[in-house]
């Protein structure tokens, strides 16, 4: 009997429950708790061909590259995920999801492209041993930005730090953050990274700021402008998210 860490490629395609041509090129990892809004989103967003493995997770074709998703929330959920895939072929992995603002360069209506994320979730270093930081992939770093100017859309990059939760938040550790560079806090991105770093493939985080915490907003302040910008910039990454997933952009 094998254990997960012992898995082979073809352990881990009958685990998931799909063969070697159902594997995707790129997926896509948003990191927010509303789950069964997000699955619905994504399985319209990849209605051809679609197929729903085990767990929170919809592969289908978008720009005719085959591509996944799945909602997750923290780093654990966000590893298990790209784990899985990256062992049997998964090239590409885009986190998404929301930050909290670090810094005052930082404003509602900022896409957050991370260039690195500092390793404090508690899972991240055990892909990466030693370290306590991990970087996106430079290349998709820079396409996002390029779309982003392309488009005229407003951008901030940096460091984020990954933790397990946010509810153990103060204004003194908020602080401490920000002065040690970081742009914005998450729970998913340095698992992400690090996981794909450790299988030697590509990974960037996209991030939207549902609360600037350096201002003293929370997650449970929201305003109704707060939530139509929001929405608006989940699109835009969306766009961005799909530009990076084309054929064109890996050209």
């Amino acid at each position: 009997m094998k254990l997960c860490g012992e898995f082979s490629k073809e352990d881990w395609l009958h685990a998931i429950g799909i063969g070697r041509n159902d594997v995707p090129e790129s997926f896509i990892i948003h990191g927010e708790w509303n789950h069964a809004e997000n699955l619905k989103l994504w399985k319209e967003q990849l209605s051809d061909d679609m197929l729903l493995p085990k767990w929170n997770t919809v592969l289908g074709k978008q720009n005719g590259v085959l591509t996944g998703f799945a909602n997750v929330y923290g780093s654990p959920m966000a590893a298990a995920i790209c784990h899985q895939f990256a062992s049997i072929g998964t090239k590409c992995f885009i986190q998404t999801g929301y930050f909290g603002g670090l810094s005052q360069a930082v404003k509602y209506g900022d896409i957050f492209i991370v260039t690195e994320a500092k390793m404090e979730d508690g899972v991240s270093s055990h892909y990466k041993p030693g370290h306590n930081v991990v970087k996106s992939d430079e290349q998709l770093v820079n396409k996002a930005m390029e779309y982003c100017e392309k488009k005229n859309y407003s951008y901030v990059t940096g460091s984020v730090i990954s933790t397990s939760t946010p509810f153990l938040e103060t204004s003194k550790l908020v602080l401490k953050w920000s002065l040690d560079g970081n742009i914005g806090v998450d729970m998913e991105t340095a698992a992400t990274l690090a996981v794909a770093n450790k299988f030697n493939r590509k990974a960037v985080s996209l991030l939207n700021l549902s609360d600037h915490l350096l201002q003293g907003d929370t997650f449970y302040a929201y305003t109704a402008e707060r939530e139509k910008l929001e929405a608006e910039i989940d699109k835009r990454i969306r766009e961005i998210a799909f530009h990076l997933n084309s054929p064109a952009a890996n050209q």
